[in-house]
């Protein structure tokens, strides 16, 4: 179980916390860095920070985390976001999922490529 918070806020909006999220507490293959990330799921990641338009009407739903993946916080902190799969008629398996108190501000972002089986942090300073 993953123990830190990790931020999606932009480099510029990070400076302004006044607690920095120390990566290096988690193990490296936990965290990926947001340009690791596949061509789709950075242009999700941008939606999110510019509030959308999302191409999914699920984009944005709460996720209730029932696989408990994730670190446990009160229902409807966490968010799901469609990472579009090449080749796919459906939504495929890929998401982001976010969690914060403004939709557009995530303090923590997550992605998946296997349907909330394993969840990675993203670090978007990298």
């Amino acid at each position: 179980m993953l123990g830190v918070a990790v931020t999606c806020l932009p480099f510029e909006a990070q400076a302004r916390r006044t607690h920095p999220v120390d990566y290096t507490t988690v193990a490296s293959t936990d965290v990926v860095p947001l340009s690791g990330l596949p061509a789709q799921a950075r242009e999700t990641h941008r939606r999110i920070l510019a509030g959308g338009p999302f191409r999914y009407d699920k984009d944005g739903s709460v996720f209730g985390n029932r696989e408990r993946q994730l670190p446990r916080q009160p229902r409807g902190f966490y968010r799901e976001y469609t990472v579009p799969t090449p080749g796919e008629r459906d939504r495929g398996a890929r998401r982001i999922v976010c969690g914060g108190k403004v939709l557009s501000e995530p303090e923590t972002c997550y992605y998946t490529q296997d349907h909330y089986s394993s969840f990675q942090q993203i670090d978007p300073r990298r």
